[in-house]
């Protein structure tokens, strides 16, 4: 009798092992296929295109600003996104740390001379979401300065939308376990490493306090003139189509590509002569 128990038991705990392993898989973003990324990326680059051309002619005014965890994919998307548009209509504002002048000044303002005029559009890789963020984790500020930035940042972002402009916020959310993997690999690789910072580092010592400051920046700033937007990045790929996808849906456009055009015939020398090879500097040949 006491054998058959333990049988029992053993296999109900193998068969609750089996069902967490299950429930573990699901939750993982399914892997897409290179062949399939790759075309929908051509295709959303086309569009975007398209909608630079109608930001271009209707003079819109659009801030999209890309927040989240470190290694959450911010970067690439962005990539992605300006990969194929003209840099003079749209433009990354990726600030570093402020000065010490900067530090003295009305918080928003050193945001405020890098927002579009009439037919821009500005990508923000972080922005004035960094109080709420790393300068509170970090103490950076004070806990006064972090409820000023509540009251402030809601009635800012009303105003940018008054004014006329379109602005997009975008939350990146990525797991522990793939904020972990990805860390890895860039210290792995020299082409990498760059990326990771001494407040990288200390920034993944404090996961928690980061989670509780999002969920508290999010619950003053997620307002219905100017809602977050959190997108899944556990799956990169996924997480730059997605993004790049719901962009495109933010805004209606209409496709305003130009006729093809014809390359008119090229005038004749009339007497021309280069200047001798030897008088100019060339780079070196060497592949």
């Amino acid at each position: 009798m006491g054998r058959k128990k333990k049988d029992k038991k053993s296999k109900d705990n193998k068969s609750a092992t089996q069902v967490e392993a299950k429930q573990k898989s699901d939750q993982k973003p399914r892997k897409i296929k290179t062949k399939f990324y790759e075309k929908e990326l051509e295709n959303l680059q086309e569009e975007l295109v398209k909608l630079q051309e109608w930001i271009k002619h209707k003079g819109l005014k659009v801030v999209v600003i890309f927040e989240g965890r470190d290694a959450a994919g911010k970067g690439g998307v962005i990539k992605r996104i300006t990969q194929r548009l003209n840099p003079r209509i749209c433009r990354v504002v990726a600030l570093g740390t402020p000065t010490e002048k900067e530090k003295t000044e009305w918080y928003f303002q050193r945001y405020v001379p890098h927002l579009p005029a009439a037919g821009e559009m500005a990508l923000f890789d972080r922005s004035w979401y960094n109080r709420a963020g790393v300068e509170r984790v970090m103490g950076f500020c004070t806990e006064e300065e972090v409820q000023e930035f509540f009251r402030s940042c809601p009635e800012f972002e009303r105003m940018l939308v008054r004014s006329g402009i379109i602005l997009i916020k975008y939350w990146f959310s990525v797991s522990d376990e793939e904020q972990e993997k990805r860390f890895q690999e860039r210290l792995d690789d020299p082409a990498k490493r760059w990326k990771l910072s001494p407040m990288d580092l200390e920034a993944r010592r404090r996961w928690v306090e980061y989670s509780k400051a999002k969920d508290e920046m999010f619950s003053y700033t997620d307002i219905k003139q100017a809602p977050w937007y959190v997108v899944n990045a556990d799956s990169q790929k996924r997480a730059r189509l997605n993004c790049m996808h719901h962009l495109l849906s933010m805004i209606p456009f209409k496709d305003l590509t130009p006729e093809p055009l014809k390359l008119p015939p090229r005038q004749r020398e009339q007497g021309y002569m280069r200047p001798p090879i030897t008088e100019q500097n060339f780079v070196p040949e060497v592949y």
